[in-house]
Order: C-alpha cells, then sequence, then structure tokens
C-alpha cells in the first residue's frame, strides 16, 4: 500500500474536497431551470434523483441504477444532490462511472481548488453535494462485509473478508475492470457510535479508482480485498481503528488520512502470508501509531506525507495478541515526511527509511505492475 497524504486530527465534521475532470465536469454542474440535466453527459447517461417530478429522472436510487446495467459494456451514472440512504452493489464486470453533481459555479473551471499544500485540521474544505451512507455495523458471526456502504466485488463470496491471516477462501472470479466515482460522499453512520467494524468501501477482485470524495467511519474504514486494486486521489478519508486495511494493492495521492482518535493503528494491512493473526480490534492510545502489521508479509510505504503531532515517534507498533513483535518479513518505509509527527529518528529499527533513489521505486506503474488503464490520468490534480 502507498500513500502521499497529509496526517491530521479532526473534530467529527466529515468534509470532502473538490476536484475536477475534465471529461466529465460538463455533465456534473447543475444546469440552469428549463436545461436538461443531461446536457454535456455522455450519450446514455443514467440520472438517478429523488425529486420525482424531474424530467430527466430515471431512477430514484442509485443501487436501482446499478441493477438496471447488463453485466457488460460501459455505463455512467449521475447522481443529483442529496443524501442517499442505501447500500451500494456493484457486481457487473463492464465499466461503470458514478458522478456526483457540482455546484453551477465551477460550469468554467479549468483547475482544481483542493486544499492547499499548508491545509490544517482547522481548513475549511468545500463539502460534495452527494452524500451516500448507511448505518450498519458487523454483528458477529456474520462477515465484516455485511456492513459496507460500498460493495464492488462479483458476488456475495468474493466480496466476505474473513478472520485470520488468510482471511475468506479464494475465488475465482473478478468483478469490475473499471469502476470510477467523482465528488461523492460515503459514510457509515453506526460508526458514530465507535461499537465496531462498520466498513465503508470493500473492493475485491475489481479495480476502482475514486476522484475528489471522502469516506467516513471509525474501525476498518477502508478495505481493498484479494485481487482488488485501488486508487484514490483528492479526498479525504475518516477513522480511529486500523481504518486502511486489506489484503491488494492501494495508491492513496493527496489525500487526508483525518484521525477521529487513535486505536490500534491507522494501516493494518494482511500481506498474503499462511500464518495465523488475530482480527483487528479497538485499542485506546494517547497517540496514532503509523500502522501494526495483520500479518508478517505485509507492506505500507508513506511517501511525502505531512504527519501532525498525533504520530508515535516509533512509527509503527506490533499487532497484538500472538504477534507480539515486528517480523523483519514486513516492509514499513517512509520518505521525506514532515511536520511535527514527521520525526524518523525514533522509529523502530526494521522500519526503511527510503533514499531519493529508492522512493523513485515506487510509482504508480511499478506498484501496479502495469500502466493501469482504469485510471483517469487526466483528471486535474
Amino acid at each position: 500500500m502507498l500513500l502521499q497524504t497529509k496526517l491530521l486530527a479532526v473534530p467529527f465534521l466529515l468534509q470532502a474536497a473538490f476536484a475536477l475532470s475534465p471529461r466529465f465536469l460538463a455533465c456534473q454542474v447543475q444546469k440552469p431551470q428549463g436545461t436538461s440535466v443531461l446536457e454535456g453527459c455522455p450519450e446514455g447517461t443514467i440520472f438517478v434523483t429523488q425529486d420525482a417530478t424531474d424530467p430527466d429522472r430515471s431512477f430514484g436510487s442509485v443501487q436501482e441504477a446499478v441493477e438496471s446495467l447488463p453485466n457488460e459494456g460501459e455505463a455512467i451514472i449521475l447522481i443529483a444532490e442529496g443524501e442517499y440512504h442505501e447500500t451500494v452493489n456493484v457486481t457487473r464486470s463492464g465499466p461503470l462511472t458514478l458522478l456526483g453533481q457540482l455546484p453551477a459555479s465551477l460550469a468554467n473551471s479549468v483547475s482544481s481548488p483542493f486544499y492547499p499544500s499548508d491545509a490544517t485540521a482547522n481548513s475549511t474544505l468545500p463539502k460534495n453535494l452527494v452524500t451516500i451512507w448507511n448505518d450498519i455495523f458487523t454483528k458477529p458471526p456474520l462477515d465484516d462485509a455485511t456492513s459496507t456502504v460500498l460493495s464492488v466485488a462479483p458476488n456475495f463470496n468474493a466480496s466476505l473478508i474473513g478472520a485470520g491471516p488468510t482471511g475468506a477462501p479464494l475465488q475465482p472470479e473478478f468483478g469490475n475492470v473499471d469502476f470510477k466515482v467523482y465528488n461523492i460522499d460515503w459514510e457509515n453512520r453506526a460508526a458514530n457510535f465507535a461499537i465496531s467494524q462498520a466498513l465503508v468501501t470493500d473492493i475485491s477482485y475489481a479495480n476502482a479508482s475514486f476522484y475528489g470524495c471522502s469516506f467516513a467511519s471509525f474501525q476498518d474504514t477502508w478495505y481493498t480485498g484479494r485481487n482488488g486494486s485501488t486508487y484514490v486521489v483528492d479526498s479525504v478519508i475518516y477513522g480511529q481503528t486500523d481504518y486502511l486495511f486489506g489484503f491488494g494493492t492501494a495508491w492513496f495521492q493527496n489525500i487526508i488520512l483525518a484521525n477521529r482518535a487513535c486505536g490500534g493503528g491507522i494501516v493494518a494491512w494482511k500481506g498474503t502470508n499462511l500464518t495465523d493473526a488475530p482480527d483487528a480490534n479497538a485499542s485506546t492510545t494517547l497517540d496514532c501509531f503509523l500502522g501494526r502489521p495483520w500479518n508478517d508479509l505485509s507492506t505500507t510505504v508513506f511517501l511525502n506525507t505531512f504527519m501532525e503531532n498525533i504520530i508515535q515517534p516509533a512509527g509503527w507498533t506490533p499487532f497484538g495478541g500472538d504477534r507480539p513483535v515486528i517480523m523483519n518479513t514486513t516492509f514499513y518505509a517512509e520518505f521525506n515526511s514532515t511536520g511535527p509527527g514527521g520525526n524518523t529518528s525514533k522509529r523502530i529499527p526494521l522500519e526503511h527509511i527510503l533514499t531519493p533513489e529508492e522512493a523513485r521505486n515506487f510509482t504508480i506503474d511499478k506498484v501496479f505492475l502495469e500502466h493501469p488503464g482504469w485510471i483517469d490520468f487526466e483528471y486535474i490534480v
């Protein structure tokens, strides 16, 4: 997992950042009265709105629109301003793009007004117009995947997380080859009570990318699962305990990791080994650790990250239970960490402090072992 981020301590305020897609901006911006909402949209775009009187309306919920699609072929769904209380479950393999409406004032924008380089916890970031939320938390013995707000996987078995270092059994299928989301806030509001695992995303056996979004929960906010590849840019992720975790490959760029409190670690990446490890559980500390390995082959790299003073000087901590030490088969690394929490002089001995030459080995193409066609490289950053 690669992160180019800001690590901040924030209050319980959900704010996301605007950033813009040259391809979809004309479709996303709200239109003047009397103009079709779909003006400027690619042909065949589906419009979701809670306003039953809107002449352009196709569906009243996002999930209804998703379920209407055939398995193959590109599809685009434009979502009107509003809060949508639902779970979105994407099983189709064909490319799918979800667009959140944007204010009309952005119609002539040509660059991204994302948060400035000196953003702090008190910075005011504009809020997206579309929020998709649910309030489901994990109830044992059910799998954590049953709590997610957004699931992108070929079927239910493929979405399962399971327990221990190997998780749920491997599946032979692959789901969506190109899932994109622009300017939508995702929340699991059950997490307001910090009572259990309450996922926002479950991306398994699929390729998914997110632009100008936010994701809010407390424990296990973000999951990139088996054979999952995810890319997130210009976004905010809220959490408390192990809120980035998974088996797959994830790249986070120009994002804010917004710590609501400290429990466990920010990252609990599983890796792929066959030794046993406990499931994530909450713990309370005064400061935040960058991560704790869920098993002995986990990999996490922080590149060019601004860190507030919430970060423990040691950086990394053992998972606990029957994992009382961090094995040298893990790979935890940093390069060019800045800010009051970015002092690496007291990091654990096993951490890799990368040289500029070593850091250049961590690029999108090298991490994903290809130049991913499912990432929007024309997106304005």
